[in-house]
């Protein structure tokens, strides 16, 4: 049976590193802490990705809050998806409490009380910086992934998304797009045609169902300007800390579509926009995934592709993401064999499932020849986890049971006056929250298509006018024609009185007897 001092031995020589690191707590045996032993994270291996796991009230969110305070302590920033809505406290000093002075007394790691620098985010309505992006950034691929649309489906997404960049028509929110699939379907559907192929009505109503779906979930609010820009989540306070960007999300937990759509967006415009940066010293941000499940219960195979992919790239760009759910299960297996840092909590056994999923984690774990891996996930307590990670070789450390050392911020919510605070005093804040709805595909659509109405109005009067001066003229040369005949009939009429005056007998009588006169004279 090994020692206590091979124990200390194998921990110790499996968490030494020489760059620095994070100290979680101190490992188990038999039950008792060792706190010649102490279980501690390299910092450059931080953006090998991770995976948090355990039962409700295992203590899940106090190591990630742990984890937060010390990355922010070395001026890395964190991005945290806090479903819950139980993360907030980090803001506030904690205060040590007698069960917390236990605690570290037991690991032998000091506690300070100690707040740190927040920003509250929110993609809905909450108190908070307002996240956005816009339809163009996500490009027709992306968009059509997050809709779960065919190859047929996906191809007519790509033209529309080329017809509004031919005719410079920005594709910000929904109604744009939404808008340009009326507009194919109807008014310019002969001008799509001419240009870009027929496009089946059938199809562009399905494209417009999904986009529904999506807005219902709270995509109308998600979907706009001004777009977040990824370099406000790096910033560090005046004391070189890094910020903790809290994503208030505990109003979209029944909108598992938006949740996906906007990580989704966001990996997909981190790893765009963040230079190479290989195995450096540290990573540049830190993501948690709360809910991680939430992410991939309803997802597309396309969609975990996409993602599957992002995990496996982002990690060169600095950027390390980290998965937290209750099961390992709900972590699909091409995205879990991604994850470096992996931190267990106790599961529980109430059924024959539940039963079969411990006895499947506890393969996911290196062996040891100190614990029984299967028995001791479920006797695990509140506050304890199994830790394995990779030492700065890449190699994988030993699987340490860990007692965590306790968070230094506080262990509850903020109150509403305290949130307004940090909103007043963020800058982001002013920067996002100002609605911004400019000139886009909605408004020159509507503009075109009221533009050919007013033009087809118009082209209707001047025809309508034409006609009227054609009957008009019709009108008035009949109207001539008919004088022309009265007088000519009044001319005709007066010769002939005349004629008929000049030929009567009594005229010539009348005359001959005047030249007789005449001549006699």
């Amino acid at each position: 049976m090994p020692t206590k001092d091979e124990f200390i031995s194998a921990i110790n020589t499996g968490y030494t590193s020489k760059g620095d690191t994070l100290t979680l707590g101190s490992a188990i045996l038999d039950g008792e802490p060792i706190p010649e032993a102490q279980v501690k994270i390299p910092l450059k291996t931080l953006n090998r990705h991770g995976l948090i796991a355990g039962a409700t009230g295992t203590g899940k969110t106090k190591t990630i809050q742990v984890l937060s305070e010390q990355l922010s302590s070395f001026g890395i920033p964190v991005l945290m998806m806090d479903i819950k809505g139980d993360f907030s406290g980090i803001a506030e000093a904690g205060v040590e409490q007698p069960f917390v002075s236990e605690r570290h007394q037991k690991i032998e790691i000091p506690f300070s009380p100690t707040a740190y620098p927040v920003e509250l985010m929110t993609l809905s309505d909450q108190n908070g910086v307002r996240l956005r992006a816009t339809v163009s950034e996500f490009g027709p691929v992306l968009f059509s992934r997050i809709l779960g649309l065919n190859d047929v489906q996906s191809s007519v997404v790509s033209i529309i998304f080329k017809y509004c960049d031919d005719n410079q028509l920005a594709l910000l929110d929904l109604k744009d797009i939404k808008k340009v699939l009326h507009y194919i379907t109807d008014e310019g559907k002969s001008e799509i045609e001419e240009n870009y192929g027929k496009i089946s009505t059938a199809t562009t109503g399905t494209i417009l169902r999904k986009i529904i779906e999506l807005e219902q979930q709270g995509g109308d609010i998600f979907f706009g300007e001004l777009s977040f820009d990824i370099s406000d989540l790096m910033r560090l306070d005046e004391n070189g800390r890094g910020y903790v960007n809290i994503i208030r999300l505990n109003d979209i937990q029944d909108k598992p579509k938006l949740f996906s759509t906007f990580m989704l967006s966001l990996l997909a415009e981190i790893y765009q926009q963040m230079p190479e940066q290989g195995d450096a010293g540290q990573p540049e941000l830190v993501i948690f995934i709360d809910e991680a499940h939430l992410i991939f219960n309803e997802a597309s195979k396309a969609l975990l592709d996409q993602i599957e992919t992002i995990v496996k790239l982002i990690r060169s760009k600095g950027i390390g993401v980290y998965f937290v759910t209750q099961n390992p299960m709900d972590i699909p297996n091409g995205i879990l064999a991604q994850l470096g840092l992996k931190i267990q909590h106790a599961l529980r056994a109430f059924t024959a499932n539940d039963r079969q999923a411990i006895k499947q984690t506890a393969d996911n774990y290196p062996t040891s020849e100190f614990y029984k891996t299967d028995q001791v996930l479920t006797s695990l307590g509140i506050g304890e986890a199994f830790v394995t990670a990779l030492s700065e070789k890449g190699v994988p450390t030993p699987l340490a049971a860990t007692m965590m050392r306790a968070p230094q911020s506080r262990m509850d919510i903020l109150t509403d006056d305290e949130i307004k605070s940090i909103n007043d005093k963020s800058k982001l804040y002013k920067k996002y929250n100002e609605v911004i709805d400019r000139e886009s595909a909605y408004e020159l659509l509507n503009k075109k298509i009221a533009e050919a109405e007013q033009q087809a109005i118009d082209q209707k009067q001047k025809a309508e006018a034409a006609k009227q001066q054609q009957t008009q003229a019709k009108i008035d040369q009949k109207q001539a024609q008919q004088q022309s005949k009265k007088s000519d009939d009044q001319v005709g009429q007066v010769t002939k009185s005349v004629v008929k005056v000049l030929t009567s007998a009594t005229f010539i009588r009348g005359a001959f007897s005047i030249l007789n006169k005449i001549f006699k004279k």
